[in-house]
């Protein structure tokens, strides 16, 4: 999956004539804080919420402010684990996508990231959740698909969290099975720590509640 394949349509961008209180009607009406600027099909940049707010008057036109933002964007053959790094370090809501003469193509919305992963055959599929926590020198995918094969199932995602300062690392597994109950068993004979295990139902109730508290927490 490429950021060509997640732009949207909907949100229009705004030019440097555009003034600041207009900017920030349309990031209301789109339910995002950043707006790209673009003239003659060329981004210029981005420009915040806080940046109208903090900035000149709103009645003043956007080619006037400072942009406190490096110029985020990311090209369209780019895969969406970039557009997910470069909106997380920048803490965006979207991000600009250019082709290969750096014309401006549209942008990827937080909102369509978390869409596309919530379809995903990963997450519709049937199944429980399990995290493990082992010492970043002991990690082996390969070992850990390897004991969930040993029971009959199999692995439809995995994901990987870890403090800076922490040795250890949290996976997390999407297994295709309802029961866990036997591997569990399985990790624990293998020595592995179980920090967390979810059914079904209890996990996807979380992700709805928490899918829903973001759509809620952007719409504000």
């Amino acid at each position: 999956m490429t950021a060509q394949e997640l732009i949207s349509d909907e949100i229009l961008p705004a030019k440097t004539s555009t003034i600041g209180e207009d900017a920030f009607h349309m990031m209301q009406d789109y339910h995002v804080r950043h707006l790209p600027i673009v003239n003659n099909e060329q981004l210029l940049g981005i420009i915040s919420e806080d940046d109208l707010l903090n900035g000149l008057r709103m009645d003043d036109p956007l080619g006037s402010y400072a942009l406190s933002l490096n110029h985020p964007y990311v090209h369209d053959r780019d895969h969406i684990y970039e557009v997910m790094r470069l909106m997380y370090q920048s803490k965006l809501t979207l991000v600009p996508v250019v082709d290969s003469d750096n014309t401006y193509m549209g942008v990827v919305t937080l909102n369509d990231l978390l869409k596309y992963f919530a379809e995903s055959a990963s997450f519709k599929e049937p199944g429980s959740v399990l995290v493990l926590t082992v010492t970043k020198h002991n990690y082996s995918l390969s070992q850990i698909a390897r004991i969930v094969e040993m029971e009959g199932a199999i692995i439809l995602n995995s994901f990987i969290t870890s403090s800076p300062d922490s040795t250890e690392l949290d996976i997390t597994l999407k297994i295709n099975r309802p029961d866990l109950s036997r591997i569990l068993a399985s990790f624990a004979r293998y020595g592995y720590e179980i920090k967390a295990s979810f059914a079904e139902t209890e996990y996807l109730d979380s992700l709805q509640e928490h899918y829903d508290s973001l759509i809620s927490y952007l719409n504000v």
